[in-house]
């Protein structure tokens, strides 16, 4: 379970320290690869709670969500739609839906703790 934590925590130390600015043409593809790593760790600390975490699947779904998303921001371009928008809603929904269960896993284990 530290392993995606760990991993977060070193994203976003490394984003917040370092200087560089995203273009405004790249911040579609961008904010979707945030939403793709993201989901990746809630995934992962879910798995990890329910200790059936696989590095191997943790790093195969991270790459392959990334570059789904991209690729639908990408043909979206192409095609002049804001496929991008799927991409968020989708990984936004998987990313609270693996919060609650997070979160109802800690409270149950809290409570039978206590």
């Amino acid at each position: 379970m530290i392993l995606p934590v760990l991993g977060l925590l070193v994203g976003l130390a490394i984003g917040f320290l370092s200087p560089v600015l995203v273009p405004f043409a790249l911040a579609k593809y961008f904010s979707v690869a945030i939403l793709a790593a993201l989901d990746a760790v809630f995934g992962g600390l879910r798995a990890a709670a329910w200790e059936k975490f696989d590095n191997e699947v943790f790093i195969s779904g991270f790459f392959s969500n990334a570059l789904m998303a991209a690729f639908l921001v990408f043909l979206g371009d192409k095609l002049g739609i804001d496929l991008y928008y799927v991409a968020l809603l989708a990984f936004g929904f998987r990313i609270f839906k693996n919060l609650a269960l997070l979160r109802r896993w800690m409270l149950k284990k809290h409570h039978t703790e206590a």
